[in-house]
């Protein structure tokens, strides 16, 4: 039996060879390497997504050296890049413990963290028959990887089949270059190639290739999940594919400059209130391409540019609507980012030359012509913050005390929490010597009302000992997943004076074990 491997670098990850049995060569000079060039789509929105810019840099030649890696950094936010060379599988992933981390064996785990890159050098990066799981996570880069037959039935299993899965509050995540690939649908064992789940928002997946799968990805794992959202698609190649491509519940995506061929049964699959906005893609030997498909519930789409060469459509039922063959717009979308759109009849070649791993991770401004971007999305040596966002307002170093009713406390306010810890109940009680707290440095807890109520400012209060704990912070719309202002520490924050039934206080960071006293919510 093997044993369980418990290696850790130090945090500051000497520049002298690690042990090899750790998979981990050595590790680089300080902001040697990021990712290359600059997030695109809605990753480049709510902050932008830098990944490990800024930090470390080591390489990694087996999953375990990979976790290994992120348990040795200073903290769960700690910039890093993890080059990683060779194929990474069950036999050299093992879970790896640490303050930093929480890893788990037979899965590349990336949870409760932020601001890591994981890319693919040299010869290049398979993981065979194991997944990416991103969970409670921002501020992720994974780049010129090839992810490929993860099983969620028969052996080896990983990651409940998805090549790469998100779920559970995460926020900021690049997907670029990367080959994902099954060898089947789910009767042979597997799942989705791309899948988001549990209020997943801020997401690009670019310059990707999916295929050979009965699913390509699902944004909202049911018809009544629909916190998922701002999720871009472009130049990626979509090739023998049954549906999925993707299936999109509530929520926002912009999918353009997509090449498609042979989607067998649907491809985008607008339901449930979704709102996509589809342009100058190429649809190539396909079937039902647009549309809301297998339910009643209707979703949305905006259209222009795109070509449809020999795709048919079905007719009209109760759980199918196609867009087509007339395809006509059903509602606007507002893109809040600039981006170039190639035409849709040069699309198969610029995709076909540029999407997948180990391509050069050439892209396209625009022209049909592959260019080489730039090296890194940051000026190397900045440091990204730990939960990148886009503040509405910003507290200021003396905020002002919230006067007026607490609205926490009575009037059927009520609560809840993630990330574990101790009761939600504790801060709202009006008793600071009960608190709060998640079970690692990350977590979040909200407050929240059976009707709508007005709040304009809450004030966070830390329990006896632990003032200063806590680190970097968002305060989310509970009704929507929208962050109302963002921050350092605790005390008085003022928000945008919002009508919501739950208000949420996010710990994005912290120093040590955070103990929130009491979450406090006013009018004024």
């Amino acid at each position: 039996m093997r044993r369980p491997v418990a290696l850790r670098l130090c945090a500051a990850f000497a520049t002298t060879a690690l042990v090899a049995t750790t998979g981990v060569l050595v590790a680089m000079p300080s902001a040697s390497a990021a990712a290359t060039g600059t997030a695109t789509g809605y990753a480049s929105q709510n902050g932008g997504t830098t990944g490990g810019a800024g930090g470390q840099t080591v390489r990694a030649t087996t999953g375990t050296a990979i976790h290994a890696a992120l348990c040795g950094r200073a903290s769960a936010s700690t910039p890093i890049t993890i080059e990683v060379e060779g194929t990474i599988n069950h036999a050299n992933t093992e879970k790896v413990s640490g303050s930093s981390c929480n890893t788990a064996a037979g899965v590349i785990e990336l949870k409760q963290i932020s601001n890591v890159t994981i890319v693919g050098v040299g010869s290049g990066a398979v993981f065979d028959q194991l997944g990416i799981h991103i969970r409670q996570s921002s501020n992720i880069i994974i780049q010129n990887v090839t992810v490929k037959n993860v099983k969620k039935s028969g052996s080896p299993i990983s990651n409940g089949g998805d090549a790469i899965g998100m779920e559970t509050d995460v926020r900021n995540v690049w997907v670029d270059h990367a080959s994902l690939e099954a060898s089947g649908g789910e009767s042979a064992g597997f799942d989705g190639l791309f899948d988001m789940k549990d209020n997943t928002q801020y997401v690009t997946l670019s310059y990707s290739t999916l295929r050979n799968s009965g699913r390509g990805g699902l944004i909202g794992s049911s018809e009544t999940e629909l916190s998922n959202s701002f999720i871009t698609f472009h130049h990626n190649l979509y090739e023998n594919i049954d549906s999925r491509a993707p299936l999109l519940r509530g929520g926002t995506a912009h999918i353009y400059n997509n090449y498609y061929v042979k989607l067998n049964e649907s491809g985008i699959n607008s339901r449930a209130g979704a709102h996509a906005k589809v342009d100058n893609n190429y649809f190539k030997d396909s079937k039902d391409v647009l549309g809301t498909f297998y339910t009643s519930a209707a979703g949305y789409w905006q259209v222009a540019g795109n070509i449809f060469d020999n795709v048919t459509w079905s007719s009209p039922g109760t759980d199918t609507n196609p867009a087509g063959p007339d395809v006509k717009s059903t509602t606007t979308v507002s893109i809040p980012y600039s981006f170039s759109l190639d035409p849709a009849t040069c699309v198969p070649d610029v995709v076909t030359r540029t999407a997948g791993a180990d391509k050069g991770l050439k892209v396209s401004n625009g022209t049909c012509t592959p260019q080489t971007p730039s090296p890194n999305p940051t000026t190397p040596g900045s440091t990204p913050t730990a939960n990148p966002t886009t503040p509405t307002s910003t507290p200021t170093s003396t905020p002002t005390q919230p006067s007026g009713t607490n609205l926490s406390i009575g009037a059927g306010a009520d609560g809840s929490s993630k990330a574990g810890g101790t009761s939600y109940g504790n801060v709202k009680d009006g008793n600071l010597s009960t608190f709060w707290s998640p079970a690692g440095p990350t977590g979040s807890v909200s407050v929240k009302w059976s009707s709508p109520t007005a709040v304009a400012s809450i004030n966070i209060r830390e329990a006896a000992g632990s003032a200063g704990s806590i680190g970097s912070w968002r305060v989310l719309n509970g009704d929507t997943g929208a962050v109302l202002t963002s921050g350092s520490g605790a005390g008085a924050i003022a928000v945008p004076r919002t009508s919501l039934s739950k208000i949420t206080f996010e710990i994005t960071s912290s120093t040590g074990t955070p103990k929130v006293a009491e979450f406090e919510t006013y009018a004024g």
